[in-house]
């Protein structure tokens, strides 16, 4: 922006963060739905995989090409553990998770988690110290996925991958979320050089573990082009920092809150999947959790 250039208006610009968040809210609901849908149908995990990465790298070859491959000012832990923590890794473990779990069930086990995970690692390794509300946001976080254990197996058909393997991805990607903070990068250097190496990853495995792509419906494959690629692998990184931009951090992520229960009636209205009393109160209770543990209202207070 020039000098000559009049800024945008606070409540313009909080409008325009808010618009942005929920639209990132809705786009990684529409992915639980979207990778639910395909998951161990026409496209494998590697399948999605490979369209999730390999078409953002794409698009953000020249970021690639300023930064490098290997930036030097960025040290290698931090680097690694995005890599793994968001990356090619990561898409295979939930992949392999939701093959056995509704998406109701995954908007509360993956996104819901992933705030209680990053939590967590902040207390134990980094030395954090939450808040009373934070603390009770994290509670209720696990008394979502308790009530979805005790309560929401029998609507929603889960089984032990659920409630381990799900839990598993969301705590890598608390891993890249913590290691993204501590590595320099900017929200495009970081998903250019991601999705690079996942790319990477993913076609390394293609010997062992082939494709579906020549065979999948084109149909199938323009979905997940857009859902994966465009949508989660592009839009998702710049809206959501837009959203950090106008809003600040803490804020643009307690609009995650509405994940787990747009996730919950996507599954139910696209695919057709039962949505218990449990399976509701649990996405919602998961829900008031996320927003209490961004520690949003403990800065009003």
């Amino acid at each position: 922006m020039t000098a000559a250039t009049p800024a945008a208006s606070p409540s313009l610009s909080a409008g325009l963060g808010a618009i942005s968040a929920l639209s990132v809210v809705l786009i990684w609901a529409a992915w639980l739905v979207s990778t639910r849908h395909s998951v161990g149908t026409s496209l494998t995990a590697l399948d999605l995989s490979l369209l999730r990465y390999g078409i953002p790298a794409i698009v953000l070859t020249p970021v690639l090409m300023r930064t490098g491959i290997w930036p030097k000012r960025v040290k290698k832990l931090p680097l690694v553990l995005m890599v793994l923590g968001s990356g090619a890794l990561f898409f295979q473990i939930v992949g392999f998770g939701m093959q056995s779990t509704p998406a109701s069930a995954a908007g509360v086990l993956l996104p819901g988690t992933m705030p209680l995970a990053a939590a967590l690692i902040g207390i134990l390794v980094l030395g954090e110290r939450p808040d009373p509300l934070r603390r009770l946001g994290i509670l209720a976080i696990l008394a979502g996925g308790l009530l979805l254990l005790f309560g929401g197996s029998a609507d929603a058909g889960l089984t032990w991958k659920s409630f381990v393997i799900l839990p598993i991805g969301a705590t890598l990607w608390a891993v890249y979320t913590h290691a993204f903070r501590h590595s320099g990068l900017t929200a495009f250097e970081g998903g250019a050089l991601i999705c690079f190496w996942s790319t990477v990853i993913n076609l390394l495995l293609l010997p062992f573990l082939g494709t579906h792509l020549h065979e999948a419906p084109m149909a199938e494959i323009g979905l997940q082009v857009v859902t994966q690629g465009l949508l989660s692998g592009l839009a998702a990184t710049v809206l959501y920092g837009a959203a950090v931009r106008s809003l600040g951090g803490t804020q643009a992520a307690a609009y995650t809150a509405v994940t787990p229960a747009a996730a919950a009636f996507g599954g139910a209205f696209f695919l057709g999947e039962p949505l218990g009393w449990a399976t509701i109160t649990a996405a919602m209770i998961t829900g008031v959790g996320v927003l209490l543990s961004t520690g949003i209202l403990s800065r009003r207070t």
